[in-house]
This record gives C-alpha cells, structure tokens and sequence, in this order.
C-alpha cells in the first residue's frame, strides 16, 4: 500500500486557493504551442489514454521527481477528472511554479474528442 503524500482535504484541493484552472480546448491551444503537460495519474491509468507528447509524473512522486519539472514559464498538470492534479499543482505553487490545472482532465480531453495515445509511457 502506497503512502499518502497528498491528503484528500478540501483545504487543498480548492480551485479558490489561487491555482488558474483552464478546460481541453485552452489545453489543445497551449501544448500546440509549447507549455509544457503533466499527466500526475497513476502508470497504468496513463497507459490507457493520454494527451500525446504529455510527461508521466505520478502524484505521489511529484515530490521526489520535482527536478523534472520545467521551472521556467507556465506548467499544466492533467489527472483523470482534475482532483489530482490540483493536488499537485497546489504542492507545486508552494514550491514556487507557475502551474495551471486542466479541468475535466483526461476524461474531458477524450470527451472532446482530442487525439489520444496509448501504451506505456517511453
């Protein structure tokens, strides 16, 4: 059993803490041009179905793994549904990077029927 690093309170969690959210449309525009994308879902969720060219970081090693996040400019993070990627970008936020958080998450990205891959991250 893995250990919690992100407690579930809704302290941390809530869009109104300051974190910028932004929908898959804002997405498609902002990774065509360069932002950098987290996806912060676990290995075999990301596996499923995933925003082409994003970057495997699970939440629960965001901690350990920070140094692989781009400091400069913007970074989006993307999860399933959005929770967990807010999540991280608050961790993130505290640690002083300019973070955004992708609404809806993959579910969203797939719903609007934006290009997928799949397969293990490489």
């Amino acid at each position: 059993m893995s250990r919690r690093l992100f407690p579930r309170s809704p302290k941390e969690v809530e869009p109104s803490k300051g974190i910028p959210e932004i929908d898959v449309d804002e997405l498609h525009q902002r990774f065509a041009a360069g932002t950098p994308l987290v996806d912060v879902r676990e290995p075999d969720e990301f596996a499923g179905a995933r925003v082409p060219g994003a970057r495997s970081i699970p939440l629960g090693e965001v901690p350990a793994r920070v140094a692989e996040i781009p400091t400069e400019g913007q970074v989006m993070l993307i999860c399933g549904k959005g929770g967990r990627s807010m999540a991280a970008a608050g961790f993130l936020r505290s640690q002083g990077f300019d973070v955004v958080n992708v609404l809806g998450g993959t579910e969203a990205w797939v719903a609007g029927g934006f290009p997928v891959e799949s397969g293990p991250a490489t």
